[in-house]
């Protein structure tokens, strides 16, 4: 059989039947809890949740109504946060270093109801994750706000240099967005998997694991995973949980190391997209990216070594799912029963 016809006959279908198990991993995670949360905001759940954020927001040197913000963040993503924030700003003089560290909570804490199913669907606890994700943000936002003001930097008064048109879309236009937000994730979810498949064949992979060794070894991820951390990391959790949860059914990956993995994306991904919107706000480049880089990395480096002198017994009482130390798929399907 010619390479040609091998390619058509055997490889493209496997490629394929893989791009479309990942994908509706996914879809069947996301479009439900979309749903929901569509439900809830026009309920008016987000007012009620940012009245029980805004003291908190105080213990991070940020006013009250910035809680608005987080809480429209939390439930939907970075897009329905930033909205309420540019209304925000119009109305109260915030100063860089307060955006700096709005911004930094905002990208380690958003999409909650999404994202938080994609690392409960690897095998880790559900409230686990979510308590990574909060208090991560806390923890964060409170060490940039420390940093900011001993050392009076980016105390200036923010000006917005850009500032969008804001729309509340209709019923008919939020349905067509979210349509197509599921077909570019099915594009790049091809992409992505092509793209990993050819770098593995030209042992590219290899070379990207080698050079990463020494930091993945310090955070405790094998280099089974580190491929898939990778990509979540530049890219965004929903890709690289994706793709962690496909290796998760197929037991090649130990959960430890899915959890350190997970765990590290819940703090730091989306490096390019979600930076980027961030700085729109006009937030410094320290604290939405360098200094993020540096807490996620040291955070995960000491939580996992502590945690590695803990028994399979207390991982799996509070950790992950019973079943998914030993037995991924069967995991996966206790889960999907609940």
């Amino acid at each position: 059989m010619s390479l040609p016809s091998r390619f058509v006959r055997q490889v493209l279908p496997a490629l394929a039947q893989e791009i479309w198990s990942v994908y509706w991993t996914l879809f069947k995670l996301m479009v439900p809890v979309i749903l929901v949360v569509k439900v809830l905001e026009e309920l008016g759940a987000i007012p009620v949740i940012s009245q029980v954020l805004a003291p908190i927001m105080g213990l991070v040197g940020l006013p009250e109504s910035t809680g608005l913000v987080w809480a429209t963040t939390l439930l939907t993503n970075i897009y329905g946060g930033m909205i309420v924030f540019f209304e925000l700003a119009l109305q109260n003089q915030l100063t860089v270093a307060q955006v700096t560290v709005l911004g930094g909570m905002l990208l380690v804490a958003h999409g909650l109801p999404v994202e938080v199913r994609i690392v409960q669907k690897s095998g880790v606890r559900w409230l686990v994750a979510l308590a990574i994700r909060m208090l991560g943000a806390l923890l964060y936002g409170a060490i940039l706000n420390l940093v900011y003001a001993s050392g009076d930097w980016l105390q200036q008064p923010l000006t917005l240099m850009w500032q969008p048109e804001l729309h509340d879309p209709t019923l008919l236009e939020w349905g067509v967005q979210q349509i197509q937000s599921l077909l570019v994730i099915l594009a790049v979810v091809s992409v992505l998997i092509s793209l990993l498949k050819f770098l593995r064949w030209i042992h590219v992979e290899r070379a990207m694991i080698w050079l990463l060794q020494p930091v993945l070894r310090l955070l405790g991820i094998s280099k089974q995973a580190a491929s898939l951390t990778i990509v979540g990391m530049t890219l965004g959790l929903s890709f690289g949980g994706g793709l962690l949860i496909q290796e998760a059914k197929t037991g090649h990956i130990h959960k430890r190391d899915i959890f350190a993995a997970m765990f590290l994306l819940s703090l730091c991904h989306s490096l390019i997209e979600d930076t980027l919107l961030i700085l729109l706000l006009g937030a410094d480049i320290s604290g939405v990216l360098w200094f993020r880089l540096v807490f996620s990395l040291l955070a995960v480096a000491l939580v996992t070594r502590l945690l590695a002198r803990c028994s399979d017994a207390f991982w799996q009482r509070w950790l992950v799912y019973p079943e998914s130390l030993s037995n991924p798929v069967a995991a996966q399907e206790a889960k999907a029963n609940v």
